[in-house]
């Protein structure tokens, strides 16, 4: 059974931040401004969104980013914003500021009719409640919102960055098995609240290293200046809208490379501390990726070149000669690769999010025709797993 994406939503929480007034939300650690200005210069984000103000106070949880997503995929952007004043804790502020997010230039082509999800998958790095899982309490905030107030199906999915990636397949194949014909995926990051000078405890071993890129302090202070907050949503139907555009899912691939590559990015539990080791990420993430990507499309009998854009999940700018490496090779005219196309720059990088609001912003600015096609590219340096997602415009 065919599966179609029909609509998208995204949110993206309170002001859009510039480099300049990072610490004035996440407070500053004693000797991180070096570092903080070497990873400005290489990540090249020059706007991020955070859920909390000047004071360090959450105006949000990930619980109700995911809602806010959630609500302006499900309906439209008027009715959303009225739902989260009845119910959900975001700031005035964060209320104003979503509608500014959503107001981008151009339509989006979906023309949606009314859908009632009986599946519910999300996906996210950290959140308040080991359990139970975020579609459990986001299945909660919607209802108390009015929406799917009925029993549904749940999936909830936690990892790195693919960890919502792994929400959207698993939303594709309930509605392709034909358990269900309408399915909702929603991705939201709240790294803010583990990053935030009044809660991160660095491990500080910086006088052990001469290079203190090598430090563990290093590992998790240097995140504080890559990653942001936000959510999306995704939509997905056993038919396409009878009006407007829909994407028909032509097909998803998955696979981990953690049997033959050392553990990458990871959240202590205990300690609430996101670390990443960069020696690891450079020497296994495009060289996996590159497997990955070959495979995906040999598995699928397809070629690049029958994709009118890429939209890939980037955590820095740093990476950008790699993935076009990555794209080049796989391309059938390396002098003239399928295009790329990302928001890391102005909408930070919200991780389990960032496909979702690179899709949804990507619609919302560019005119889509029936027959192109988009293919979506989420890696993922955990322990290094990766997701491609093949969509194709159709009309009725």
């Amino acid at each position: 059974m065919d599966c179609y994406l029909t609509n998208t939503g995204s949110y993206l929480p309170g002001p859009a931040i510039d480099n300049d007034h990072i610490s004035d939300y996440l407070g500053e650690l004693d000797g991180e401004q070096e570092v903080k200005q070497q990873v400005l210069r290489m990540n090249g984000i020059r706007h991020r969104h955070y859920a909390q103000n000047t004071s360090q106070t959450a105006t949000g949880d990930v619980y109700d980013l995911a809602t806010a997503a959630a609500l302006n995929c499900l309906e439209s952007f008027t009715d959303s914003r009225l739902c989260l004043k009845r119910g959900l804790p975001l700031s005035e502020q964060d209320t104003n500021s979503s509608k500014a997010d959503c107001d981008l230039e151009g339509q989006l082509p979906f023309q949606t009719e009314p859908c009632s999800p009986t599946f519910l998958s999300a996906g996210t790095t950290y959140a308040p409640l080991a359990g139970p899982g975020i579609a459990s309490r986001l299945h909660h905030h919607l209802a108390a919102c009015g929406r799917m107030k009925h029993s549904v199906e749940i999936s909830s999915h936690s990892g790195i960055c693919t960890s919502s990636a792994a929400a959207i397949i698993g939303a594709t194949r309930a509605i392709q098995v034909g358990a269900h014909k309408c399915a909702l995926a929603v991705g939201a990051e709240h790294a803010s609240e583990v990053l935030k000078s009044t809660v991160i405890r660095p491990v500080d071993d910086r006088y052990q290293h001469d290079n203190l890129r090598k430090s563990k302090w290093f590992m998790s202070v240097f995140l504080r200046f890559m990653l942001s907050d936000g959510a999306g949503a995704f939509l997905f139907q056993d038919k396409p809208t009878p009006s407007g555009l829909s994407f028909r899912v032509d097909w998803t691939c998955s696979e981990s490379f953690a049997s033959q590559a050392p553990l990458c990015m990871k959240l202590d539990n205990a300690t609430g501390l996101l670390s990443q080791d960069i020696d690891v990420l450079s020497r296994y993430m495009f060289s996996l990726g590159s497997r990955f990507f070959s495979s995906a499309l040999k598995t699928n009998h397809e070629s690049l070149s029958r994709y009118r854009m890429i939209l890939p999940h980037m955590s820095s700018y740093f990476f950008q000669r790699k993935m076009e490496r990555v794209i080049s090779e796989h391309s059938s005219n390396r002098e003239s690769p399928v295009p790329y196309w990302t928001n890391l720059a102005e909408a930070g990088n919200t991780g389990a999010a960032s496909i979702f609001v690179m899709l949804d912003q990507f619609l919302r600015t560019h005119t889509i025709t029936s027959g192109d096609r988009i293919l979506l590219f989420v890696p993922e340096s955990g322990q290094f797993n990766y997701v491609l997602i093949s969509l194709t415009a159709v009309t009725l």
